[in-house]
């Protein structure tokens, strides 16, 4: 979009000026002129304001230098300085051959100022005034497009004004630049990039902020010496846990390109030194903006590689079975354009993909839109987030927390002495634009004896579809895990060890209504002799001894677990609730245990190695008083003989 800009503009400047003569007598004031040309061929905006400024103090009806400085108080994004030279030169000329450069400027200004209606008037105007040609082709898309863009805004900014916005705290807002906001899955950590000055060239480093007791943001320090350094360290995202960090380096580090991605890991309160993604996600070109799904496993970033359907796309990699990175792959015309797309977001809930892009249709500039993944793997046709979130201005680095409730974005703004400044802001999210809900699971785990942290994996499964949904290791220091739980689906949750016995946890979000996080500490016990554990995800028929497909993601753990230690032999325990007679119940549970067993043996488990035995309701875990306690006590156990 922004060549296509500058296209435009020296395409105008040209039509302007190619006119018999300038439109003044005074020599002076076409000494200034050109003189603030060859200001504006060097970048030197400034002088070149000053000088068209000094040349219409000589003529005040020198129409080129009123262009030209709208032009370029555009170009500063000072859209109200633009607009009234644009204007005071189109009142002055009354030649139409000469104001259909204004019109169509004007016009493009007023729709960045969020004038839409003046826009669509000026260039409706410009549209059927010009004769289409080559020369102007890119001016008239750009106009049409502009057209469709503030029908669209005209009819779609009322929503702002029912929901809450509000800026962080000056706590959190304490730089003069401040974007690219991340939070932990419980929204207990606060991750943004600050940068001291509004100039590019100014130190980006990545600052972090907690909540305290009362859920105030404290003061944001330094993510850690090892990330941070006299280099530039912007975007960034972290896991849902807060343990795996990646984020944008340039210039400096050994790298690829100009900027690069890193990965830094944290254990206990530590980050470990920053690793380069390596040639396959980084390449001789921009990478930056990274978006990590909640498990950390798939990487979503922005990079202008060759290859890509536009200027800057989105790519994508995951991790392979070897924990490396794969070769990144563009995302594809669903959600790329031949414009730009920027700053992605995949929600924890892995199916929902937010984004930037001057691409679509919206209120202005780079609109934030977002995309869901289909049962297919294709992503749905993009939905612009609409207001509060969108607006004539450029909007980009939204988060959205894991209940969809809240949005977290920056907004980058000029203050009264023309230089920029950016803040972080909240939003509550319309109703009609919250991505599906999550909540997490998450604890500390210990060895059940000494109660000191271990490191575990841990493992997500739907059992429904027997498929791995995720997969984490508790912290080696503090022992603590999180995982994210989508509503919509059943899941077991596995903590495994060597050396330790398997825990299996169940959760059931297919009607769940409660969003509250779900604190559970797990001990694990040591692979002894009377060491036991409840498979919490083996189901029966309704009063029957046979098993359901869901059921076989257990079992096939208990396989792989005896298959590790050969030597081990098990007891496969059935239990009951009260319901019933005491001799039914013996009898279900005994033949449910068998089942049990028989599959094990089917799997190539040694019949020796695995005994059953029914209790019947004798050996109950809870009152069979509530539904909760009969559930409860329902179950099958296995023990280490």
């Amino acid at each position: 979009m922004r060549c296509l800009l500058i296209f435009i503009f020296l395409f105008s400047l040209t039509q302007l000026n190619a006119q018999p003569a300038l439109h003044t007598k005074s020599k002076k004031a076409i000494e200034l002129y050109n003189s603030a040309d060859n200001f504006r061929v060097r970048g030197q905006y400034k002088q070149a304001i000053d000088m068209l400024e000094q040349a219409i103090e000589k003529d005040k009806n020198f129409i080129e230098a009123y262009f030209r400085l709208g032009q370029t108080y555009k170009s500063f994004k000072q859209y109200a300085k633009s607009i009234v030279y644009f204007e005071r030169g189109m009142a002055i000329e009354k030649d139409e051959r000469i104001n259909r450069a204004f019109w169509y400027e004007l016009g493009e200004v007023y729709f960045l100022a969020g004038n839409y209606e003046g826009a669509s008037k000026l260039l409706n105007q410009y549209i059927q005034a010009e004769v289409p040609s080559f020369q102007n082709k890119a001016r008239f898309d750009n106009a049409k497009k502009i057209i469709g863009n503030a029908e669209y805004a005209s009819k779609n900014q009322q929503l702002a004004k029912e929901y809450g916005q509000q800026a962080l705290s000056d706590t959190v807002n304490c730089f003069t630049m401040q974007y690219f906001p991340v939070l932990t899955a419980d929204q207990q950590t606060l991750i943004y990039t600050r940068r001291e000055g509004n100039n590019n060239s100014d130190d980006e480093d990545i600052v972090i902020s907690k909540k305290d007791s009362r859920g105030r943001w404290l003061a944001p320090v330094s993510i850690s010496e090892n990330i941070n350094s006299s280099l530039n360290e912007g975007t960034s995202t972290i896991s849902a846990d807060g343990r795996k960090l990646i984020f944008t380096s340039c210039v400096g580090r050994d790298g690829w390109g100009s900027c690069d991605l890193y990965e830094s890991n944290k254990v206990g309160e530590r980050w470990s030194e920053p690793k380069n993604l390596g040639q396959l996600v980084n390449s001789s070109d921009w990478e930056s903006q990274p978006s990590l799904s909640a498990d950390g496993r798939t990487l979503y970033f922005v990079s202008d590689r060759k290859g890509g359907v536009g200027r800057r796309d989105i790519w994508i990699s995951t991790l392979d079975a070897s924990g490396n990175w794969t070769r990144a792959r563009n995302l594809g015309k669903d959600i790329n354009t031949v414009y730009d797309e920027i700053s992605p977001f995949i929600h924890v809930n892995n199916s929902t993909l937010y984004f930037a892009t001057n691409g679509l249709t919206g209120f202005g500039g780079y609109d934030i839109h977002y995309s869901e993944r289909e049962g297919n793997g294709k992503w749905s046709v993009p939905v612009n987030m609409g207001s509060p979130i969108n607006n004539h201005e450029d909007q980009f680095s939204l988060f959205i927390t894991a209940d969809g409730e809240k949005a977290f974005y920056s907004n980058e703004s000029l203050g009264d002495n023309g230089q920029s400044f950016s803040k972080l802001y909240e939003v509550i999210v319309p109703e009609a634009r919250r991505p599906r809900k999550t909540n997490f699971v998450k604890g500390i785990i210990t060895d059940k004896e000494s109660g000191k942290p271990l490191l575990a994996s841990v493992e997500l499964v739907n059992i429904d579809r027997d498929t791995l949904e995720a997969f984490t290791r508790s912290d080696s220091v503090s022992g603590a895990y999180l995982m994210v739980l989508a509503k919509g689906a059943r899941y077991a949750l596995y903590v495994n060890k060597r050396d330790y016995l398997f825990k299996s946890l169940s959760f059931d979000f297919v009607n769940e209504q409660s969003m509250e996080p779900i604190l559970i500490n797990i001990e694990l016990e040591k692979v002894k002799t009377g060491s036991t554990t409840v498979l919490n995800n083996i189901f029966f028929e309704f009063d029957k001894y046979d098993l359901t497909p869901n059921s076989l993601p257990e079992l096939d753990k208990v396989v792989r677990f005896l298959l590790n230690d050969t030597k081990a032999s098990i007891e496969i325990g059935g239990h009951t609730d009260a319901t019933g007679s005491d001799s039914y119940n013996q009898q279900l549970s005994e033949k449910r245990a068998a089942t049990v067993a028989g599959y094990l043996i089917k799997k190539g488990i040694p019949q020796k190695r695995v005994f059953f035995k029914g209790y019947g309701s004798s050996k109950p875990l809870a009152p069979n008083s509530t539904e909760m306690g009969q559930k409860l006590n329902r179950r099958i156990e296995f023990r280490i003989l």
